[in-house]
């Protein structure tokens, strides 16, 4: 993800909606009904175009006792919540 790490955190609260979401150092636990969302991140480099540098951050998603709708819905509001604005 191309974003620095205090972006992410701020980024993660408002990603995860109502679902009560436990902070880590480089992780984060969401509780999705009776399942759960492991994640972790790592700083990769930033990816240098011309001028332009981009912080990066490699995450990694691991849902465990989540259907795949209840995924898919959590999914859906994540990755919109999480997407930049562009033109």
């Amino acid at each position: 993800m191309a974003t620095t790490e205090a972006e992410w955190r701020v980024a993660l609260r408002r990603a995860v909606g109502a679902h009560v979401c436990t902070l880590g150092q480089d992780s984060a636990q969401v509780q999705i009904g009776t399942g759960q969302l492991q994640l972790q991140w790592r700083p990769l480099p930033p990816r240098v175009i011309a001028l332009l540098r981009l912080q990066r951050l490699a995450v990694s998603f691991r849902f465990e006792g989540v259907d795949e709708a209840a995924r898919l819905r959590f999914m859906r509001h994540f990755d919109l919540s999480t997407q930049r604005g562009g033109g």
